[in-house]
């Protein structure tokens, strides 16, 4: 028994090893001078760290504003999305109507279809629907949020769809005895106790938005004022020589926000249950 669970200790350091990896050398890669980033023989170390990577990208054109939009559309659909899974995992928990498993079914069929087959016609939809609702169509932050929004639904509604299922329905009886109406029950019960499950949720939704490159580069096409963090990165790309140093030094950069909204939330996402039911 101790054996084997010395080898489970040791299969779990690998594998916290092999993921930390990446960042780690990413890090690297973005404090090497030219010299080394560009060597045949590469190390796991620098003797000479530099911070002119990060100087050549905090000095590209506008990037401030890249950083706002993408933490903007990341935040609209943070609140957004973390407001409506949880509305309809209460609705979909506590009531019982018609064609209620065929909805939970197709929002899981929805998490099955790959992004890529449905952006060109996203495109045009976002097209289409800028010519009516204006703020939505081509160009805008609003085509964004309205399309990570509806891509982060399905995976949130069926995670807290298990936290509300989880919470004991004596405890609405009870509070609906002390005279609470349903609007109270929902924001001052479970409201609160679904938050590790909304924390969780608020996480994918904010990676998934921050992130995003494929959608940045199909909706925002000529308005150069909109675009997000993740297009900074295409400058440094280029035919004849990439700038791997300045890329690395981008990517470290935008890891810094996902890290400290994960800080921000992590007490939610390791709290439990609370709470008692009245007799």
């Amino acid at each position: 028994m101790r054996a084997t669970r010395r080898l489970l200790d040791i299969l779990a350091i690998v594998l916290a090893l092999g993921t930390v990896f990446p960042i780690y050398w990413m890090v690297l890669a973005a404090v090497k001078p030219p010299g080394e980033i560009q060597s045949l023989h590469q190390r796991p170390w620098t003797l000479a760290p530099s911070w002119d990577s990060f100087h050549r990208v905090l000095a590209v054109d506008s990037f401030g504003r890249y950083f706002l939009n993408s933490l903007l559309v990341a935040l609209v659909v943070v609140a957004v999305s973390g407001l409506c899974a949880f509305l309809a995992a209460v609705a979909l928990t506590r009531f019982r109507f018609r064609l209620r498993t065929t909805v939970l079914v197709l929002f899981l069929v929805a998490q099955m279809v790959p992004i890529e087959a449905l952006t060109i016609p996203l495109f045009f939809l976002v097209r289409d629907l800028g010519t009516q609702v204006p703020g939505v169509g081509l160009n805008t932050l609003g085509s964004l949020m309205l399309v990570h929004t509806a891509f982060t639904l399905p995976f949130a509604i069926w995670m807290l769809r298990g936290f509300v299922a989880a919470i004991p329905e004596e405890l609405d009886e009870a509070a609906q005895l002390d005279g609470a109406g349903r609007f109270t029950v929902l924001w001052r019960i479970l409201f609160p106790l679904v938050a590790p499950g909304l924390a969780a949720t608020s996480v994918f939704s904010f990676i998934t938005a921050w992130n995003d490159f494929l959608f940045a580069r199909t909706f925002i096409i000529s308005a150069t004022d909109r675009q997000t963090l993740p297009m900074a990165l295409l400058v440094f790309f280029k035919p004849d020589e990439n700038d791997w140093g300045a890329i690395m030094a981008a990517s470290t950069l935008m890891t810094v926000p996902v890290l400290i909204f994960f800080l921000l939330v992590r007490r939610r996402l390791v709290a439990g249950l609370g709470g008692a039911v009245k007799d």
